[in-house]
């Protein structure tokens, strides 16, 4: 144009603008500015209202701001001014700053406003969830008679929709004489995002039945709330329905798409989804890096939570460095955590921490990065993300990491420190109380767990059927029988709780611990619900307590028949038969397990001291200071056999002699690792054990015996529970 001799005008100059602030490219958005004010046209009020825009979308505030304040005193600012400066700020994430412009302009200077005024503000107030404000706005638009623009209406809507006020935005909605789909996208985005799937989809269809045009933000409102809700299944049928209506999705879909696969372990669907965005998406030119990234934080966290950790990091790995977020660091660390990959989730933790850049950890980074040291009951750890919390403490993710704080002490053995944190928290929920009582009941402090739902309840907490398997787990691992029994009875009674298979579970489990192997049959016959695996597991796991090899056989044999394919069952019949001196029994479970293509987990223990943590094996010798570990614990097993300790064989599961029975034994794992303990601990430091499986029976009399003439308070967590071995005397009293 330019070229052909043709001068812009006023006309000409904001079309341009626009399109600077659409790409954005602050440098053009420049250039054209300063076109502007050498042809003259900075004093055009139509002109200068286009640049303030231009700025606000290339995300230039300060710029924006010092144009508008220009026009100001040059007197030229008209109510398209201050709308477009309003904004800005409320484009730009600020809302309560636009909403100090808007109070400006209507009570100091007496602009008066019009529809897009009214829409900035709405906009404002959803934000902010200023819904009394928004009910002012929507007063003076109804007064004014401006509540029959189909915006304004629309911006009513959103606003008590993102204020939780539903009713109200359904009754706004009824009203409306016109609507158009962003009216409909606003009800249906509201109710998918608080859970109520049924007024969501009526609307849905409804809009399906008066063919209305759905667009993407429609199909996307409902994909997310699938997705949200954990339906991942429903989430992947609407995309199908989306894609057969040939409407293209767009980076939000995908992310909510890619959180539906997750939520179901779907890797198939999931893998389908990331070619698409590599189609579609990624491999688009131009693209917005923000957008990009959205979508490579949702694959990293898809793959992990479908088990492809390797996918997962190799993706996590592409980002460059510079471009990596908060969100891209927290999906990585909380794959890693929450599937098996803890040591790797710290490593992680800690590179984030060293790493020279601006990104810093937010709460769910913290509260990932907590759950990897629960796992791995890495105290030492855990207290230094504690510090860490202190030191950049920040009170609206309080709670959120205080019960991640609670969790982690509790599962690293340091009960005390758990119940100083709860104590010192401002807030609680369900989920604090249920993390101490959980934490007490894996400590052996049943009536401490107890007295917490009891003060749970006075603080007008109801409980749910989560609580209630706390507090049976509970009873269950501190002999309280009739505490336990009464509690299940209470639960449908009083709470009107079902119990479900996992209550079944602690109850059978309890009677089975002390013994009344008769009544927990008769409740398994009894129960109202599908069998399961789990009643059968705790079943056996009475009779091995306690030597009953028939009703031992029977659970076993209705684990094989739900295909429970768990080494735990096998592992727990072959004691059994080992324990009766059974030996033929024990290989035929070996050779079954063998033929069946099922292994058994080896034994293994690690202990914290100050070089970090240290791991065994049974018979380990791989340690440099093996040698040293042997003579440690054969001088132990030596000097506690006068005070009353017996190897117990019948845990050696080899048909050996005694002599080589009680070699095996002294082997195992924990043993090992209680001696490197004792090898490198300070004097009077507690010893923390942790065992991938249930500690042997032997070792928890030897521990015993060995805690009467050591120094060392030992802490030991097995896959079941806590021991704290003092002075000749255990913490789980026999219960274990």
């Amino acid at each position: 144009m330019l070229r052909l001799g043709w001068h812009p005008d006023h006309y000409t100059f904001p079309f341009v603008l626009k399109a600077c602030g659409e790409l954005p490219s602050l440098r053009c958005g420049s250039a054209f500015h300063a076109f502007i004010c050498a042809s003259g046209f900075d004093s055009n009020v139509f002109v200068c209202n286009a640049v303030v825009s231009m700025y606000g979308r290339c995300g230039a505030l300060g710029y924006a701001h010092h144009m508008f304040d220009e026009m100001f005193q040059r007197g030229i600012c008209d109510v398209v001014s201050w709308n477009s400066i309003v904004a800005v700020y409320m484009q730009r994430g600020h809302a309560e700053k636009g909403l100090q412009l808007f109070d400006r302009m209507t009570a100091d200077f007496r602009i008066r406003i019009d529809a897009v005024s009214l829409v900035n503000v709405l906009f404002a107030c959803a934000s902010l969830g200023m819904w009394l404000r928004g009910k002012e706005v929507h007063g003076y638009a109804m007064k004014t008679g401006l509540f029959e623009d189909v915006f304004i209406g629309n911006a009513i809507v959103d606003m008590y929709a993102k204020c939780g006020m539903m009713e109200e935005a359904k009754k706004v909605f009824e009203r409306m004489k016109v609507k158009d789909v962003v009216s409909w996208n606003a009800m249906v985005t509201a109710y998918s995002q608080i859970g109520n799937f049924d007024d969501a989809l009526a609307l849905f269809e409804k809009m399906r039945k008066e063919k209305m045009e759905l667009n993407v933000v429609t199909w996307s409102a409902v994909i997310a709330g699938y997705a949200q809700r954990g339906h991942g299944y429903e989430a992947l049928d609407v995309f199908r329905q989306m894609q057969s209506c040939n409407s293209k999705p767009n980076v939000v879909t995908l992310v909510s798409l890619l959180s539906g696969c997750a939520s179901v372990g779907d890797l198939l669907h999931g893998k389908e989804t990331h070619c698409y965005a590599i189609r579609c998406v990624l491999s688009v030119d131009g693209n917005d890096l923000e957008d990009d990234l959205q979508v490579i934080n949702a694959l990293i966290d898809m793959y992990s939570k479908c088990k492809s950790a390797n996918v997962a990091r190799a993706m996590f790995d592409a980002i460059a460095p510079k471009d990596r977020n908060v969100v891209s660091w927290t999906v990585m660390i909380g794959g890693y955590a929450q599937h098996g990959e803890a040591n790797d989730a710290l490593e992680l933790f800690s590179q984030m921490l060293k790493r020279d850049n601006s990104v810093k950890p937010n709460a769910f980074t913290i509260s990932c990065a907590l759950v990897a040291c629960a796992r791995l009951a890495a105290l030492r750890f855990g207290r230094q993300i504690h510090a860490y919390v202190m030191r950049n403490q920040n009170e609206s993710a309080a709670l959120f990491v205080d019960n991640c704080l609670v969790d982690m002490y509790s599962k690293s053995g340091d009960i005390d420190a758990a119940r100083v944190v709860f104590d010192n928290m401002q807030q609680r929920n369900a989920v604090s109380w249920t993390s101490l009582m959980t934490g007490y009941g894996m400590h052996g402090h049943g009536h401490e767990s107890l007295k917490i739902f009891d003060e749970m309840k006075k603080a007008g907490l109801v409980p749910d059927g989560v609580t209630f398997l706390v507090v049976l787990y509970a009873c269950s691992h501190s002999g309280m029988v009739d505490q336990g029994l009464a509690y299940f009875n209470d639960m449908s009674k009083e709470f009107g709780i079902t119990p479900g298979p996992g209550h079944y579970a602690c109850i059978i489990d309890l009677l089975g611990r002390a013994g009344r192997l008769d009544e927990a049959m008769k409740l398994i016959e009894g129960m109202p619900l599908k069998q399961s695996p789990i009643i059968w597991m705790a079943l056996l796991s009475g009779c091995r307590i306690h030597g009953n090899v028939e009703l031992g056989e029977y659970a076993a044999s209705k684990l094989i028949e739900l295909e429970s394919d768990n080494d735990g069952s096998y592992t727990l019949l072959s004691n059994i038969y080992a324990k009766a001196g059974r030996w033929k029994d024990v290989a035929k479970i070996r050779s079954l397990m063998k033929h069946s293509g099922i292994k058994k987990r080896p034994g293994c223990s690690w202990v914290q001291g100050k070089q970090g943590t240290t791991t065994f094996f049974v018979g380990d010798r791989t340690h440099l200071d093996s040698q040293k570990i042997y003579e440690i614990l054969a001088d132990l097993i030596q000097r506690i056999k006068p005070v009353g300790y017996v190897p117990d064989t019948s845990f050696a599961l080899h048909d050996v002699d005694d002599e080589e029975k009680r070699g095996l034994l002294s082997e195992h794992s924990e043993k090992l690792a209680l001696a490197y303990g004792i090898l490198t601990t300070s004097p009077g430091a507690p010893i923390r054990i942790t065992k991938n499986l249930r500690i042997c029976g032997d070792c928890h009399s030897a521990f015993t015996y060995i805690s009467m003439i050591i120094d060392h308070e030992i802490i030991l967590r097995d896959s079941s529970r806590f021991h704290h071995f003092k002075e000749g005397s255990c913490s789980c009293g026999g219960y274990w």
